[in-house]
């Protein structure tokens, strides 16, 4: 078992930044290539970023690449996403997710999962 705990999320403008973490207990946290996922209200979950195990190999949907950042500190067992340039469709729960796969962007693949922090973005 995996255990996610998210933080970091909050209200912020248009054109700002927010930093979310993901602390992670129980089996080896290297051994999982990270994911987050967003759901936004009356919208199915969609796939944001994933970083692999251990060099850092990341992946982006088209819709934040450039802006948000996904990085880990397995030191810590901690995964971050860097939100920069942040609109008000980035509006949405994020969650972080752990997955035995890479790269992989169906939520369906990864077996653990947070309970989420929301991001609220206002115009």
């Amino acid at each position: 078992q995996v255990q996610l705990v998210e933080s970091g999320g909050g209200l912020v403008q248009a054109g700002g930044s927010l930093r979310l973490s993901c602390a992670a207990s129980g089996r080896t946290f290297s051994n999982y290539a990270m994911g987050w996922f967003r759901q936004a209200p009356g919208k199915e979950r969609e796939f944001v970023a994933q970083i692999s195990w251990s060099v850092g190999s990341t992946v982006y949907a088209d819709s934040v690449k450039g802006r948000f950042t996904i990085s880990r500190d397995n030191a810590k067992n901690t995964v971050y996403l860097q939100m920069n340039s942040l609109k008000p469709e980035d509006t949405a729960v994020y969650y972080c997710a752990a997955s035995t796969m890479w790269p992989i962007r169906s939520e369906q693949r990864y077996a653990y999962w947070g309970q989420g922090t929301q991001v609220t973005v206002s115009s």
